[in-house]
């Protein structure tokens, strides 16, 4: 919803803040399904109590993967922030 929202502010002649942070919104979709999901896949098929070194490796990649979302997210916020003060 944050992408329509925002391209469609853009488009009726907002600020380029507005088609930034709506893009930004939408790379999280195609990042969490092709980087993400496989390394989630492979932690969930680990049994609990075969969890070990290779384990915590792959807790960490996903933690280092989760982050760019994390900063995907927050461009978008600063973003938008900056269409909206931008007038």
């Amino acid at each position: 919803m944050g992408f329509v929202l925002g391209a469609w502010v853009w488009y009726r002649g907002g600020h380029i803040g507005f088609l930034v942070g709506a893009l930004c919104m939408l790379a999280n979709w195609p990042w969490t399904l092709l980087v993400i999901r496989p390394v989630n896949s492979q932690l969930m098929a680990i049994e609990p109590n075969a969890a070990g070194s290779a384990s915590r490796a792959l807790i960490e990649r996903w933690n280092a993967l989760h982050l760019v979302r994390t900063v995907l997210g927050s461009l978008a916020v600063a973003a938008f922030l900056i269409g909206l003060l931008a007038d």
